[in-house]
């Protein structure tokens, strides 16, 4: 019984009102890249945008967007739950609510939001709900967080895109969340840039095999 209550848990996201009360002081003063150097909290330059997205456990998909031509600085760290300031062993219980997400600044000038999308939505299965692969939970769950009207509206029409896509050739439907930013809170220090530092770390990320189409801002 203890571990169908604990499953349930992972699975099952609790509201304000029962989830843990996490703490007022950030658990982590934010560094500079491990790979760039570059300051993970900012400032950042003022022509780069941001986005924050979730995939399954945050390591590998950091990986994927530091290693990406125009984007700036990555971050890993939780969002869109109810306790402020969680630890990384808080949220592994699933009553935070939080996912693990990662935090994109990019140069829209040398890569544009569509072709992040694009990445975003080859590089995960969007349809597995509260899990990727193996990793169970509603910290892996698939999310977009965005920032303007505009960013809400091409990760929508990327996510049609990709439905259409994903017709026939994968059974369930796309789960994925996608919202207005909401506060992101920076995971621990081992966790930022991690398999920078262990080469040979886990990494769980993995696509359907099929393509998406490259969306376009509306005009």
């Amino acid at each position: 019984m203890f571990l169908l209550d604990r499953l349930h848990a992972k699975l099952n996201t609790p509201s304000k009102d029962t989830a843990l009360p996490g703490r007022d002081e950030p658990i982590a003063e934010p560094v500079n890249h491990f790979v760039n150097g570059r300051p993970i909290q900012g400032p950042y330059p003022d022509n780069m945008e941001k986005i924050v997205v979730g995939m399954g456990c945050f390591w590998g998909i950091e990986r994927l967007f530091w290693e990406t031509d125009g984007v700036w600085v990555t971050a890993v760290g939780y969002a869109a739950g109810h306790t402020p300031n969680p630890t990384y062993q808080e949220v592994c219980t699933g009553l935070t609510a939080h996912n693990e997400v990662v935090l994109i600044v990019f140069d829209p000038a040398v890569i544009s939001l569509g072709e992040l999308l694009k990445k975003f939505w080859e590089n995960h299965d969007p349809t597995q709900g509260m899990r990727q692969g193996n990793d169970v939970g509603t910290q892996y769950r698939s999310g977009i967080y965005t920032f303007n009207d505009e960013q809400k509206a091409l990760a929508e029409a990327s996510r049609d895109a990709y439905a259409s896509a994903l017709k026939g050739r994968v059974s369930s439907d796309i789960t994925t969340e996608i919202v207005d930013a909401p506060e992101f809170y920076f995971a621990e220090e081992y966790h930022q840039q991690y398999l920078a530092k262990n080469p040979g770390g886990y990494c769980n990320m993995k696509g359907v095999g099929v393509s998406c189409p490259l969306p376009q801002p509306a005009t």
